[in-house]
């Protein structure tokens, strides 16, 4: 038998915690986690919304490819107008030149000489 004084335990210590004391539950609920259809749910929405995330940057490198072919051809346009420009220079500096020129001051001026009659 015991020896000593009776001390009560309701909500004195500390470190008792509630669940122990009277008229209540001692029972641990273990937490629920996802159920199967829940998982295959949400597989199927990631793999959605990467399949989305794919699709936009795919497009994304067409619009690019558009935009370069676009450039591409602008480039070469303005090529083909500079080689012309440089021709157009050429033959004028040439004009000129020849205008200028001593030889070409002592040759006499050319005239049409008759036309081819059939």
């Amino acid at each position: 038998m015991r020896s000593g004084e009776y001390t009560s335990r309701r909500g004195t210590n500390s470190y008792i915690s509630s669940s122990w004391t009277r008229n209540r539950n001692t029972i641990r609920h273990e937490r629920k986690g996802l159920g199967p259809v829940s998982l295959i749910g949400m597989f199927l929405m990631l793999i959605t919304v990467m399949g989305m995330i794919y699709l936009t940057q795919g497009t994304k490198a067409t619009s690019y490819d558009y935009t370069l072919n676009e450039l591409d051809s602008e480039i070469a346009e303005l090529t083909a107008e500079k080689e012309d420009l440089a021709v157009e220079k050429a033959r004028l500096t040439s004009i000129a030149t020849s205008n200028d020129s001593q030889v070409a001051a002592a040759m006499p001026s050319a005239s049409p000489s008759g036309y081819v009659n059939e």
